[in-house]
C-alpha cells in the first residue's frame, strides 16, 4: 500500500553550503525562525506525517542502503498473510555461516535453537543480525532450495518498493551486503509505511530487547539484543528506525521522532555525523534546539556497531 501524501505544495528552497535544500509550507514556521541546517551526510531528508519533505539535500540521489535494507525484509514479513508472529522458527548452521563468510552483523543465534517470527523481528533489527534476518528469509522466500528462497524473498522486497513508488530502489540482496541501492526519500517513505505497522514500530522503538529460546538440548537460551541506534535514549522522542553502514554505503540512519502528537521522519546517507544529523534534522522539524547538547547512549563493549 502506498504512502498517502497530499498535492504538492511550492516549496522554499535555501542554498547552503553549495547544496539545494528544500522545505515545504508545512515548515515554513520552523524554517522562518532558523536555517535549514548544514548536514554532513551526502544525501538527507526529513518529511512530515504525510511524506512531505521538511527538508531535503540530494534526497533522490542513489544511495547503497547497507542494513537499511532490513526495513524491507521486516516489512515483506510483516506483510505476509495470516502471520503467526509466534511461530517457532529453528537456526540453521547455515545463517551462522552467512555471517562468518560476509562478515556480517549478526545476533549470534545458536545453530537448533528455536526462536519466535516476533523474536527474530527484534534479532534483525535491533543488532542488525543478518543471521535472524536469512532466517526469516529463508522461512518466507519460496521455493524448494534455499537460493532459490532467497530469490524468491529479495523478488518480493523489489515488487514491494515498486508498489510504494520507491523509483529509486533497487534490493539485491536480504540485508543490504551487496550493491543494494536506494535514496535517501525512498528509504523515508518506505520506514513511513514500516511504522504503520504496530509489530515493526513496537520493535524499532525498543533500545534493549531480552529473549529467551529452546536450545537444541533441551535447555533454555538467552538472548539480550541491543539497539544499534543510539539515536534512541538520547534524542526526545525518538521512535527508531535503522541504522547500516558499509564500506560502500558509509555510515546510514533512517528515523523517526515524535513530540506533541506530531511525527517527523528522515534519513541520512554516507554522514561522517549520522546522530548529529539527524538530531539537526528534528530540531528543524521541531523548532528545538536539541542538537547541541545531545549525549549519545552508550552500547554495551561486545555489542554490534552497525
Amino acid at each position: 500500500m502506498a504512502v498517502a501524501t497530499q498535492p504538492k505544495r511550492a516549496a522554499v528552497v535555501a542554498a547552503i553550503g553549495g547544496a539545494l535544500l528544500t522545505a515545504s509550507p508545512v515548515a515554513a514556521s520552523a524554517a522562518t525562525q532558523a536555517p535549514a541546517p548544514e548536514v554532513a551526510a551526502q544525501s538527507a531528508v526529513l518529511l512530515d506525517e504525510n511524506g512531505e519533505t521538511l527538508f531535503g539535500k540530494s534526497e533522490t540521489s542513489d544511495a547503497f542502503t547497507a542494513s537499511t535494507a532490513k526495513i524491507m525484509t521486516a516489512t515483506v514479513v510483516l506483510d505476509q498473510p495470516d502471520l503467526d508472529l509466534d511461530r517457532q522458527i529453528t537456526v540453521d548452521q547455515a545463517y551462522r555461516d552467512y555471517v562468518t563468510e560476509n562478515g556480517a552483523s549478526t545476533a549470534d543465534l545458536q545453530t537448533g535453537d528455536k526462536l519466535t517470527v516476533e523474536q527474530l523481528l527484534y534479532a534483525a533489527l535491533l543488532p542488525s543480525g543478518a543471521d535472524a534476518a536469512y532466517a526469516l528469509v529463508d522461512t518466507f522466500g519460496e521455493g524448494a532450495t534455499r537460493a532459490e528462497r532467497v530469490q524468491s524473498f529479495v523478488g518480493d522486497m523489489n515488487a514491494e518498493a515498486k508498489e510504494l513508488g520507491l523509483d529509486n530502489s533497487t534490493f539485491q540482496t536480504f540485508d543490504g551486503i551487496g550493491d543494494d541501492t536506494s535514496s535517501a526519500r525512498d528509504l523515508a517513505t518506505l520506514a513511513l509505511h514500516a511504522m504503520e505497522n504496530p509489530t515493526f514500530a513496537d520493535v524499532v522503538k525498543t533500545p534493549t530487547y531480552e529473549a529467551d529460546a529452546p536450545a537444541a538440548n533441551g535447555n533454555t537460551r538467552y538472548y539480550t539484543w541491543y539497539n544499534t541506534n543510539q539515536l534512541l535514549g538520547s534524542y526526545d522522542g525518538a521512535i527508531g528506525v535503522k541504522t547500516g553502514t558499509t564500506t560502500k554505503a558509509g555510515p546510514c540512519l533512517v528515523f523517526a521522532a515524535e513530540r506533541d502528537g506530531k511525527t517527523v521522519t528522515g534519513a541520512v546517507m554516507n554522514s561522517d555525523d549520522r546522530y548529529q544529523d539527524a538530531a539537526k534534522l528534528l530540531d528543524y522539524g521541531f523548532g528545538a534546539d536539541d542538537a547541541a547538547i545531545m549525549k549519545l547512549r552508550k552500547l554495551p563493549a561486545g555489542a554490534e556497531r552497525d
